[in-house]
């Protein structure tokens, strides 16, 4: 698949269906704690991660001033390209807003796909009127330098509890966001896609009243059906 395809398979599974499959590869620990749709009905959305990070504020240098300064956030919003997500990792602070409705903008004027954080945002009204889709813990009035001091962008990161690195893939809908390591996303991408299908198909039997025993998951008969179900 080309790099277009395999963003677009991936937009159409779910993160359960993904944590799933990578569960059965060994890998546990993918879905970001604290990241929740910031409005419902977003939708899910897919790309790789450009990551930030932020860390504990320290007075000297988390000011104002930061907002000039060569490595600052609005460097890095310059530095995103088209079709990423930015994955922003605070630590957990919830008490400053990470990105606000102005570099919001920008990001989403430069294509950017959506802003995921275990932070806060703010200007609630601002950022939701910019149409970029966000997932974070909620929203906080004060701005990033009163609880975090900017560090830099595109390296490796821990959001949400998780290990980030630049260039895998997140996929993010109503439950949240999950990592797809970018060693995994070709090898993912077509099965994932598969494992939708079968379990639309077996939610179809469960509504017309067929037990879950040897449905789900589904026997070498239930498979069967499957198989002539859809090449029907």
């Amino acid at each position: 698949m080309s790099e277009a395809e395999l963003i677009a398979a991936l937009r159409e599974v779910s993160t359960a269906t993904l944590t799933t499959l990578m569960l059965k590869k060994g890998l546990r620990n993918v879905w970001l704690r604290g990241t929740r749709p910031l409005v419902p009905g977003q939708g899910r959305v897919a790309g790789r991660a450009f990551t930030l990070r932020f860390i504990p504020a320290r007075e000297d240098l988390a000011t104002p001033a930061a907002w000039s300064a060569p490595i600052s956030t609005r460097t890095a919003v310059e530095a995103m390209p088209p079709g990423c997500i930015a994955v922003v990792a605070s630590g957990g602070c919830t008490d400053a807003g990470v990105y606000g409705d102005i570099l919001c903008a920008r990001m989403s004027q430069r294509g950017v796909t959506a802003l995921v954080t275990d932070g806060a945002v703010r200007d609630l009204d601002g950022i939701t009127a910019t149409g970029l889709p966000i997932w974070a813990q909620g929203v906080a009035a004060p701005p990033a330098v009163t609880g975090m001091t900017f560090v830099n962008w595109q390296e490796p990161v821990g959001c949400g509890g998780v290990a980030v690195y630049p260039d895998d893939v997140i996929v993010a809908d109503a439950d949240g966001a999950v990592v797809v390591p970018k060693a995994l996303v070709a090898e993912l991408a077509g099965p994932a896609a598969e494992q939708e299908r079968l379990e639309a198909w077996i939610l179809s039997e469960i509504l017309s009243g067929t037990p879950l025993p040897g449905l789900y998951p589904p026997n070498d008969e239930a498979l069967a059906r499957y198989r002539r179900a859809t090449s029907a």
